[in-house]
């Protein structure tokens, strides 16, 4: 079991949520909310907020943390139907380059992406989230 730590708010994360949790036939990816702090805080101590409000964080049993791109695959992983895109984002050309620049890229423009939806939210400044 793994637990990935998202961004509630977000329209992607939230879809991602549910692609994942549909595909997630032996319910090996658990989902915590970042919003829900005092969970966060006490499961995930080390876990910092801000931190994790510019990227996903995924933590395996073991309490290895995976961020950004990195936690994307690492869910993947967990899936059946995950494990040829794993395979695929662990290329050099993408899970090194490609991958990690569309990720961030999509992370710090996911409220403005969420307004092309249709959806408001005031968590980033300037329609711009942090990521690190």
């Amino acid at each position: 079991m793994i637990t990935a730590i998202f961004d509630g708010h977000c329209v992607i994360c939230n879809t991602t949520r549910r692609i994942v949790t549909a595909l997630d036939w032996f319910k090996r990816v658990e989902f915590l909310d970042l919003h829900q702090h005092d969970v966060v805080r006490d499961r995930f101590p080390a876990i910092d907020h801000e931190r994790a409000m510019g990227e996903i964080h995924v933590v395996t049993q073991a309490g290895k943390v995976f961020a950004g791109f990195a936690g994307t695959r690492r869910m993947l992983r967990e899936l059946p139907l995950g494990l040829p895109f794993y395979a695929l984002f662990r290329l050099p050309i993408i899970g090194d380059w490609i991958g990690p620049k569309f990720y961030r890229f999509v992370a710090r423009n996911r409220y403005a992406i969420n307004r092309f939806f249709g959806v408001e939210l005031d968590e980033c400044e300037d329609g711009v989230c942090k990521i690190y």
